[in-house]
């Protein structure tokens, strides 16, 4: 992360944020935005504007310039990924993070309009669990993420999830999604 004087330093968390990906809760009113498809949701379209949303906030950020092209050139190598919300031909919101392994680590989300950042949210834990990954890192849960069920986690406990999952095989990929199905109540 970059400091306020936009130096890169090492950051650790400790405990630990995470969504648990088998425990992962969507609220109610979130379920209704999904299911009336009011976000179009895509997948790595457009990395470098998510990446300057999320960037571009009123309060200092960790986000600096060359944090930024550090991205970008991890986007390029395909490890550093984006998931973009729209309304109509307008980015909305969306977030960005790195994919290693069965690991996903999670890294800024942004919303131009209500709740669209949350819906990338939601797509990208529905594309993580049908690609079979093992775990979402937030370092940090906040009051947005703890009504998805982030919960912390000991430094140990992560780096156990972690050695189990950096080593998998894993390629995130943007799968279909029919709200309406997914969302239904099951007999």
């Amino acid at each position: 992360m970059a400091d306020e004087d936009g130096i890169v330093r090492w950051f650790e968390a400790d405990p630990r944020g995470i969504l648990p990906l088998d425990a992962f809760h969507i609220p109610h009113d979130l379920k209704r935005i999904l299911k009336q498809n009011r976000f179009r949701v895509t997948l790595n379209r457009s990395f470098e504007e998510v990446i300057r949303a999320c960037a571009d906030r009123p309060e200092p950020t960790w986000i600096s310039d060359e944090i930024v092209q550090a991205y970008i050139q991890l986007h390029k190598a395909g490890y550093a990924h984006s998931v973009e919300a729209w309304y109509g031909d307008r980015l909305a919101g969306g977030l960005y993070g790195v994919a290693l392994g069965a690991a996903f680590f999670g890294e800024s989300m942004f919303h131009r309009q209500r709740d669209a950042g949350k819906v990338a949210l939601v797509h990208l834990v529905y594309w993580l669990r049908k690609c079979d990954f093992q775990l979402l890192d937030i370092q940090m849960v906040t009051d947005v993420l703890r009504r998805f069920g982030a919960v912390h986690i000991s430094k140990q406990e992560y780096l156990h999830r972690l050695q189990q999952a950096i080593f998998l095989q894993r390629r995130l990929q943007a799968v279909p999604i029919d709200w309406k199905e997914e969302l239904a109540p099951k007999s």
